[in-house]
């Protein structure tokens, strides 16, 4: 199904849908929220975005988004958070009537407070897009306060979005949520990626194989996992190479990056490991790929696992969090027991050895994404399940 598919029919409502998204750069949850936005616009409903300047904004303009810029200030520990989180909460209701929206839509945990706010300073509907586990980055050092947060949040909004049924899972309004996955544009599926320029750009014999995997460059991702893995793989499969995919687009990596390249020059992975920074287009290093990992901890959704089956490439990956959402054990790649790097290794080397296995699950990876995870299934969703149910709220 194409954005064109998902057009509203003769006599369906078009909403007006006010979004906000507070990052400075492009995470997952940045690019499912344009390409939802693109695919809202192309099905012909208005689209707003409330953001700071930087590259959301940007490219949402070229969409034919409309853009207001608007600051969410970082929300910190002080006795008196509360009085600039009002103010802008005041601030984006007015956006919001101005505007006349039919919805407020918050992509992030942070604009989910200035939403709560907005809510509160006049009647309307607020839709809180849940994309992540915790409220905080990790796991909270404070469980009582992170429920009682999601207590207070889930009374404030209308509805609350989760982006997989890993994420409703830890919730406490299960009468308020709807799981709407995430998708990706028709354009991945016909994707003509590059792998063989990408292996001559970056010095990878054309022949060797390659096992790879793409995220921000933080903890939770798993590259420190996945090279310890791929060190193990390296001492059976030397022609091997590696590559770890991504940056920190959205704040410091401390020191975790220099630990990861610490890692990579250890024998048996000294010229063997390829760093490609943050790439704007990750596509011709998936197709580079003959196996993708993911090794980190429990993900939301985690939408590089999408992005590498509609490259047709097999996921390995741990089976926790949204992943056996995701991935068809055995069909589209193989989900193994969490931390067990042995495990991790001895897998690879056997699917490398089976290559017409790998087709098979590139393939069915491939025709899974075009059944359930594409964009214009993702705004169809949204529009039936939320919008349309909620109807327009009445701005006076």
């Amino acid at each position: 199904m194409s954005a064109a598919d998902s057009r509203t029919t003769p006599g369906e409502r078009r909403w007006t849908i006010l979004f906000a998204d507070h990052a400075p750069g492009m995470g997952g949850a940045e690019y499912s929220l344009l390409w939802l936005m693109e695919a809202l616009t192309a099905a012909g409903h208005v689209v707003h975005l409330a953001a700071p300047a930087g590259p959301l904004a940007q490219r949402a303009g070229q969409a034919g988004v409309t853009w207001h810029r608007f600051a969410f200030p970082l929300l910190r520990r002080s006795a008196t958070f509360w009085r600039p989180l009002q103010a802008r909460g005041v601030a984006l209701n007015r956006l919001a009537q101005s505007v006349r929206a039919d919805f407020l839509h918050t992509n992030t945990v942070r604009t989910a407070f200035y939403g709560a706010q907005a809510a509160r300073a006049g009647r309307f509907r607020w839709i809180w897009h849940m994309r992540d586990f915790w409220l905080s980055e990790t796991v909270p050092r404070w469980p009582w306060l992170e429920s009682a947060l999601k207590r207070w949040l889930c009374r404030r909004a209308t509805v609350v979005v989760a982006n997989s049924l890993a994420v409703a899972a830890k919730l406490p309004c299960r009468e308020k949520t709807r799981v709407v996955h995430n998708g990706l544009p028709a354009e991945w599926l016909a994707s003509k990626a590059d792998g063989r320029a990408f292996r001559r750009e970056h010095h990878i014999p054309l022949a060797a194989p390659v096992i790879g995997t793409v995220g921000r460059l933080r903890p939770w991702k798993g590259q420190r996992r996945f090279l310890r893995a791929m060190a193990r793989v390296a001492h059976a499969l030397p022609a091997a190479r590696f590559l770890v995919v991504g940056g920190a687009p959205l704040r410091a990596a401390d020191g975790y990056i220099a630990e990861l390249h610490a890692l990579a020059q250890q024998p048996p992975l000294r010229g063997k490991v390829i760093f490609t920074g943050q790439l704007e287009d990750v596509r011709p290093a998936l197709a580079a790929m003959d196996l993708f990992v993911h090794a980190g901890d429990p993900e939301p959704f985690g939408l590089v696992n999408i992005e590498a089956m509609a490259l047709r490439r097999p996921v390995v990956a741990f089976a926790h969090g949204a992943l056996p959402e995701i991935v068809v054990d055995g069909e589209t790649g193989l989900l193994l027991p969490p931390g067990d790097l042995d495990r991790l290794a001895a897998t690879l080397l056997v699917l490398w050895n089976d290559p017409e296995r790998r087709r098979a699950m590139g393939m069915a990876g491939q025709q899974r994404v075009a059944r359930y995870f594409t964009v214009a299934r993702t705004a169809q969703r949204l529009s039936a399940r939320v919008y349309a149910r909620l109807g327009a709220w009445d701005v006076g």
